[in-house]
């Protein structure tokens, strides 16, 4: 369906997370085309797990920090820091920016959205990483005006990306049987379309319907343009291998169905999240990979 203006206008301007802030006026001068912007995007980070094996780069231990920056105006101050040309010039591996799924898709919604394109994170499962399994991912989506639709890019995919995993669908254009988003991976989980054991991360060794619902609730932020990271953990996100109870699960389901039409429940999304403490993110979050508390620091953004 196509989403009404307020929708539109919502998610076509920054959040706390994607504001450029300070970086705003070099954002201006980027091109405009969606596939121009992703192609800028992949030659300034480098996704540090695969960095080894795919580029012949480690990640020196000094900078592993790098992926938990989690504000775009702090991800452009690493990647400045790195390399202070333009951001339209490529960098060399080594002075790329490391990061995760959600680091380029940040940087494409803030660029998307300093430019009033309707744009949010979409948080899910991608089929193309090791199948049959599917591996915990972030996309963006964005409001392709021309073909009155929303569109699932993944950025993260570069030619090498798409050499070594044998990529063949347009990542501009993800077919949405590729890319699950959360809700529509708890639903196939629930009605045994899927086996959820299927679902998680395979360098953590994290699977099942526990995992999902973590996911589903990251979605439920994102969509309320609360971006968070894939290893924040708060409220109703459950314990690794945690057996969901009955009324977790009608919970869950609740979520499924609001997250995989979230135009037609745009309202309700944004009452629930506003009144649900188990879904609103808080002032401290654990973070699950250094395995400690976090304030979220989500400040209103800032202008250049």
């Amino acid at each position: 369906m196509i989403p009404e203006p307020s929708a539109r206008n919502f998610f076509a301007e920054h959040s706390a997370v994607t504001s450029p802030g300070r970086h705003a006026s070099i954002f201006r001068e980027l091109p405009h085309q969606v596939g121009e912007l992703v192609d800028l995007i992949q030659r300034l980070v480098v996704y540090d797990v695969v960095a080894p094996e795919f580029y012949g780069f480690t990640v020196p231990e000094k900078r592993r920090d790098e992926i938990h920056m989690r504000r775009v105006e702090q991800i452009l101050d690493g990647i400045l820091a790195l390399d202070n040309r333009p951001l339209s010039s490529a960098r060399p591996i080594e002075r790329r920016l490391a990061g995760r799924c959600h680091t380029f898709t940040l940087l494409l919604l803030a660029m998307l959205r300093e430019k009033k394109i309707p744009a949010r994170a979409r948080c899910g499962f991608g089929s193309y990483f090791n199948p049959p399994k599917f591996e915990d991912h972030w996309v963006c989506e964005y409001w392709n005006a021309a073909e009155a639709r929303w569109v699932l890019v993944d950025t993260q995919f570069d030619e090498t990306w798409r050499a070594q995993l044998h990529i063949a669908h347009d990542i501009l254009d993800v077919p949405r049987d590729r890319f699950l988003v959360a809700g529509e991976a708890w639903t196939q989980c629930r009605t045994d379309r899927a086996n959820a054991s299927m679902f998680g991360i395979e360098f953590a060794h994290l699977w099942g319907l526990w995992f999902v619902a973590g996911s589903l609730v990251r979605d439920v932020a994102a969509l309320n343009k609360k971006e968070m990271r894939p290893w924040d953990v708060w409220g109703a996100q459950p314990p690794p291998n945690h057996e969901l109870a009955p009324e977790e699960l009608r919970f869950f389901d609740s979520l499924s169905e609001l997250t995989r039409h979230p135009d037609a429940s745009f309202d309700e999304l944004r009452a629930l999240f506003q009144s649900d403490e188990r879904l609103a993110v808080p002032e401290t979050v654990f973070n699950a990979l250094l395995n400690r508390p976090e304030p979220t620091v989500l400040t209103s953004p800032r202008t250049a």
